[in-house]
This record gives structure tokens, C-alpha cells and sequence, in this order.
């Protein structure tokens, strides 16, 4: 891994606060990912599977991990199971974990090799009434293919069917939400990571360039810092392309006079970051583009001091979308009209900031977190309001990551990447 090691302690700490969740003679599973194919002997680079990661810090393809508390051999109430290496897979993919390596990774006491699972499981099966299986209920959820956990429970299912299955996802998706210290400062370094690009890209873009020759200059910061690259498929849309909200295509000429916009973010640790910034290509705005940036910046702000612990999810949404119906107002976009009669479940604004302004981030982009309760301190949210207007071939995002504290103003953990027109100007020109 390029990161640097992170304490055991975070993933011992995650673990205790999940077992204290699950029901008495309950065990949970938690796999890897696969490793995708494209085709022939190739392979996509592997993503271990967040809840994983999150519970133990193994970062390695065909791992599991066992959460059994109620387990009567004080061994077996964590286990981890790890591909064994040889002398072939040491020469042509490098060495994996030992069994030592895993515990100080995990700080988990109990290492087997995987080729033991099916007897060890087995045994575990037999003491134990309840199986948490790791599924994936996201709001936003995006899957297309069977997955080795789908394959796993299907096993199960066949083979234990006398057991009461439950899945973890509510479990997880309140640990995930709250964002442990350490965690905060994985996220912080990621920032600090995708802000490094940018300040690169504020010298390198002008008029000629190629969108995907900016993607270009993030991924070579990134990488220089530790990072696999990005947190997500980066957008890097100029002109019309900004406003289409997943552009990722990547492939035109920026030209003077246009917008630019970079919604891109950079990975560390499997934790993710999520800026977007929108730049005029020619290093100057014109009044119009200032005024439609200004106008989302000061959605912006006002949105960001909301984030405070208490705030309801959709009452905050809510009170966005009027600050935004005013801006539109000032700038024209909007007319009184139009407003007095919009339809509530539709309203107005929509018509030019028709995505939403916020969302859990950490070890997904798009993380876990409770949506229906109240926020809480050191859940981690975007504020990324935008402005589209296709007739002028002019969209307008910006977004920041911000920490929710117990009272007062968040934590804005992206506060030193340049965003004031002024300060951008003055880069793209030094």
C-alpha cells in the first residue's frame, strides 16, 4: 500500500463498538471483494471491501474477517482468514500478510489461513443461532453483479438453513456515519492531498487545453503523495459539459471564455475526499460568471454553518433550496411568478440546482450515515450547491468537506483550498 500504517487501535475500537450491536449467539462475516477481470490474464486493481477495512485494516484481496462474541473458545470471538503466500506468489505479486503482519495491522488475535475456513466456520456454526451477513442496503446503492459476499450467503443459506439471518447494514451504517478521530485525519490528509492539485492545475490551465490533460496533472499529484488516485471518477467539464452532473467523458477542448469545472477528489487510505471547483478557463471572470460564482458561493456558506448537530436531513435541504430560490432571484434566473407558483414537491430552483447539497462521505464518497435522525458530531458531510445554465453553456458547482461538531461552526476540512474569486484570479495570473 502507498499510505503509511495506520494504528490497530482504530480497527480494534470499530470492532468493539459493532459487537456491542449484534444479538447474544450471533456471528458476523465480513469478506473481500473480488478481484475483476477485463478480459485474458488482466486484472481491474483491487478495492477491498470498506466494511472490511473499516473493521480491521486488511487491506488484501480474499480475506475474512469473523465477529463471533459469544464464541466458547475465547479464540474464536475474532478471527481473521488470510490467502497463504508461496514462493509463486511471492515472485510474481509479492509476498502477502503473514499471520504476525495481520495482527499488527488488525490488532486481531486469531489469524487462520482461509484454506481452514470451512472447518472453523463450521464449528462456530454450531454454537451460534444468528448469522450478520454484509449487505449492501445505500440509498444510493449501484450493484450489477454477483459478488463473493452474494456468493457467500448463498452458500450459507444452502448449507445452514436452520440459522435466523440478519443483516448488518443498519449496524453499520450508524457506526460509519460517525467518524472516529483518526478517521477525521485520514480524511483531513486526502483533502490536503486533492488541494495540492488543484493549486497545480490554477497554473497549468488556459485556453487549448484538454480536459483530460487536467485529469492528467491531479493524478500526478496524487500519486506523488501517497495516493492510489482518485476517490472517484473525476469530472472535468468546461463550457456546456459543466452542466451535465456526471460528465466524466473528459475528452474537450477548454476554451477561452469558458467555465471549468473540477469536481475531483483524491483517495488516502481508502478514505476519500470530494472537492469541486469551477475556474474560468482564461484565468479572468467576466462579470455574468462572477456573479452566478458569487451566488453560489454564498449558497454555500450559508448551507455550511446549517451543518451543526441537531440538523434534521430534510429540513436542511429545505431551508437550501430557499437561500438558492433567492439567489436565483437576484440573478434573474428566476421570477416572482414562477415561485408563487411552484409546485412544493418541484419547486423552482430546481430548475437550475437539481441534485442535492450534501451527503456522508469517508470511506465511500458517497459513504454510510444515518439520514432520517438528527446529525451528530464528527458525522462528515459535503456542502456542494451549483448553478446550471445550459442556454449559456455556464455550470457552477463548489463544494468543501466539513465535519459536524457538538456546537458551533463545522470543521471545514477543505478551508485552505483556494475559492475566493480574488485569490483565483491571482493564482491562474501569478
Amino acid at each position: 500500500m502507498k499510505y503509511h500504517s495506520i494504528d490497530s487501535g482504530l480497527f480494534v475500537s470499530n470492532r468493539v463498538k459493532f459487537a456491542a450491536q449484534m444479538q447474544s449467539s450471533a456471528l458476523a462475516v465480513f469478506n473481500s471483494n473480488d478481484v475483476f477481470s477485463t478480459g485474458a490474464d488482466s486484472t481491474l486493481p483491487f478495492h477491498q471491501h470498506r466494511n472490511i477495512f473499516y473493521l480491521s485494516g486488511v487491506d488484501q484481496e480474499e480475506s475474512v474477517l469473523i465477529l463471533f462474541p459469544d464464541a466458547k473458545n475465547s479464540k474464536h470471538k475474532e478471527i481473521l482468514f488470510l490467502k497463504e503466500t508461496n514462493e509463486h506468489i511471492a515472485i510474481w505479486e509479492g509476498s502477502k500478510l503473514s499471520k504476525k503482519q495481520a495482527t499488527e495491522v488488525s490488532g486481531v488475535q486469531t489469524v487462520y489461513w482461509l484454506s481452514d475456513f470451512d472447518s472453523i466456520f463450521d464449528i462456530l456454526m454450531k454454537e451460534a443461532e444468528i448469522v450478520y451477513f454484509n449487505n449492501n442496503n445505500h440509498y444510493r446503492k449501484a450493484v450489477e453483479m454477483e459478488t463473493r459476499e452474494d456468493r457467500f450467503i448463498k452458500h450459507v443459506k444452502s448449507n445452514y438453513p436452520k440459522h435466523r439471518i440478519e443483516n448488518n447494514f443498519c449496524i453499520m451504517e450508524s457506526l460509519r456515519g460517525v467518524k472516529e478521530p483518526q478517521e477525521i485525519e485520514l480524511i483531513r490528509k486526502a483533502c490536503n492531498i486533492t488541494e495540492k492539485g488543484f493549486r497545480r492545475v490554477l497554473g497549468f490551465v488556459e485556453p487549448g487545453v484538454m480536459e483530460y490533460e487536467i485529469e492528467a496533472e491531479y493524478a500526478h499529484e496524487f500519486l506523488k503523495n501517497r495516493s492510489k488516485g482518485f476517490a472517484y471518477t473525476p469530472i472535468i467539464g468546461s463550457g456546456y459539459n459543466a452542466c451535465v452532473l456526471h460528465y466524466i467523458a473528459n475528452n474537450q477542448r477548454c476554451n477561452d471564455g469558458d467555465m471549468l469545472l473540477m469536481d475531483v477528489g483524491a483517495e488516502y487510505a481508502n478514505y476519500s475526499s470530494d472537492m469541486t471547483r469551477t475556474i474560468p478557463v482564461n484565468g479572468r471572470f467576466t462579470a455574468r460568471q462572477k456573479a452566478v460564482y458569487q451566488a453560489v458561493l454564498n449558497v454555500k456558506n450559508e448551507a455550511t454553518k446549517m451543518l451543526v448537530s441537531g440538523t434534521l436531513w430534510e429540513a436542511y435541504h429545505k431551508e437550501v433550496g430557499k437561500i438558492m430560490t433567492s439567489e436565483l432571484l437576484d440573478l434573474g434566473l428566476l421570477d416572482k411568478a414562477a415561485v408563487q407558483n411552484q409546485n412544493p414537491k418541484e419547486p423552482a430552483y430546481k430548475k437550475y440546482f437539481m441534485h442535492g447539497t450534501s451527503h456522508h462521505m469517508g470511506l465511500d464518497t458517497h459513504d454510510y450515515g444515518a439520514l432520517k435522525t438528527p446529525m451528530v458530531e464528527n458525522m462528515v458531510f459535503t456542502v456542494e450547491p451549483g448553478i446550471y445554465i445550459p442556454q449559456e453553456k455556464m455550470g457552477i458547482r463548489l463544494e468543501d468537506d466539513v465535519v459536524v461538531q457538538s456546537s458551533g461552526a463545522p470543521i471545514n476540512l477543505m478551508k485552505d483550498v483556494p475559492i475566493e474569486i480574488d485569490e483565483i484570479e491571482f493564482l491562474m495570473n501569478a
